[in-house]
């Protein structure tokens, strides 16, 4: 379908005469950038049970930082299943603070606790950083589910764009683990670093993810060129077999959206149950931007649906 109205309005803004392009920011100004994008355009904070600040005590003594959010339907005594979040932004950019709406809509709307993570960000902590830490945060959620008010054998791990990626590859890594996710909530991730594949010219400028801001992502985050390690680009894992059931959600005119098309058609083959979720007339990002999108209300209500039902949440 044609492009929205709304998203042409975002683009609008977005390419204004003099504006700075994204990939011509400093890391400080791009991450700046980001946060004032999805305080202007998310919803407004609904309601939930409780929010809780989450430091997991590393072995070196740092922590990593998280945030709990238990859905208003629950009482402190419940045991929830789980989501750990795992935010987009190109591993560059984003934080628990931007996407602190997304994460109450999801708790509140599919009935699971959701833990969203502070994972380390490049350039300052490039590749495999923050996949370290996305690994970290599982492991920690399964030995203080107590703790948390989680069920460890409930856990589903989900995430927008390099979030989608820290998500799956976290979920390939702990196959055949004694714990592993249930679910993989991937909003549209990515799957690959280097693609021939159309969308990506077909999308390459004005259209939000640009191939400018595309490669200022991937240089920062992988400044040794580990484009072709599977734990950057999963499509390069040699088998998919043994995830768990996944939501892949697109946007329609998004430059990944064929590597995406191309992940969840190979997921399929290699016998993973998977649902392909094609949002029309909409780009990159717009699932935060509920103010904007009112695509994104509905896309999130199904999400949520989907991870009730994988999580056994529903009557």
């Amino acid at each position: 379908m044609p492009l929205s109205p709304e998203a042409q309005s975002l683009l609008a803004m977005a390419y204004r005469v003099g504006a700075p392009k994204f990939h011509e920011l400093s890391p400080a100004q791009a991450r700046h950038s980001f946060q004032k994008l999805q305080f202007a355009f998310r919803p407004e904070a609904p309601a939930v049970a409780s929010t809780t600040e989450v430091p997991m005590a590393r072995p070196d003594g740092s922590a990593l930082l998280a945030r709990l959010y238990r859905p208003l339907s629950s009482q402190p005594h419940h045991v929830l299943p789980l989501l750990i979040f795992l935010h987009g932004g190109g591993w560059c950019v984003g934080d628990v603070a931007s996407y602190d709406v997304l994460c109450r809509e999801l708790s509140n709307l599919s009935g699971c606790a959701v833990l969203s993570v502070d994972y380390r960000l490049a350039p300052e902590h490039p590749f495999p950083a923050a996949l370290d830490d996305a690994a970290f945060a599982f492991q920690w959620a399964v030995e203080h589910a107590e703790l948390l008010g989680v069920d460890p054998a409930r856990i589903a791990l989900g995430g927008d764009s390099a979030g989608g990626n820290l998500s799956v590859v976290t979920a390939l890594a702990r196959r055949g683990a004694a714990v592993a996710p249930r679910f993989l909530l991937l909003v549209y991730p990515c799957t690959e670093i280097l693609s021939a594949r159309p969308s990506r010219q077909r999308f390459a400028d004005g259209f939000f993810l640009d191939s400018g801001t595309l490669q200022w992502f991937f240089e920062r985050y992988l400044p040794a060129g580990n484009s072709e390690d599977w734990r950057a680009s999963p499509m390069r894992a040699e088998s998919l077999q043994g995830l768990p059931p996944v939501l892949m959600v697109t946007a329609e005119y998004d430059p990944l959206v064929d590597d995406c098309l191309a992940f969840a058609e190979r997921l399929r083959r290699e016998g993973v149950d998977t649902e392909y979720l094609q949002v029309d007339g909409v780009v990159h990002g717009f699932l935060t931007l509920g103010k904007q999108f009112p695509q994104a209300a509905q896309t999130i209500a199904t999400a949520a649906r989907t991870l009730a039902r994988a999580l056994n949440t529903e009557d």
